[in-house]
């Protein structure tokens, strides 16, 4: 994992574990490695991992069990209304960027249709 040094580390590992649960890559209930082998993994401080955990179990992200580990939560409503506010926040910087370009409302849905159009998977 690359980082920004603009962004706290922490910010970051929890933003790609929310990236990871919301692509399916950590399913509902999966068991996450243990914080000192992402702190390895990840090449950061055993802290900075424990405070990006901490914040999603915090907000119900994740499940964590004393002695067992943290788990990717269950609810699968809480899962899409994370999608739901990771897609929102990347529609809202695109829509910034376009309409300071000066694109009109219209012409930001036509180029993201003629986009779409000329990558659909096949």
């Amino acid at each position: 994992m690359q980082f920004d040094d603009k962004v706290p580390i922490y910010y970051q590992i929890k933003n790609n574990l929310y990236h990871r649960i919301v692509a399916g890559d950590l399913a509902p209930g999966e068991k996450l490695p243990a914080v000192r082998q992402l702190a390895v993994d990840l090449t950061v401080n055993v802290n900075t991992v424990q405070r990006a955990l901490s914040e999603m179990v915090t907000e119900q992200v994740l499940t964590s069990k004393r002695g067992v580990g943290n788990f990717v939560t269950m609810d699968t409503a809480r899962i899409t209304a994370l999608k739901q506010r990771l897609s929102h926040g990347y529609i809202e910087r695109l829509y910034t960027q376009l309409h300071a370009l000066r694109l009109s409302d219209g012409e930001i849905v036509t180029a993201i249709q003629a986009y779409i159009t000329a990558n659909k998977e096949e």
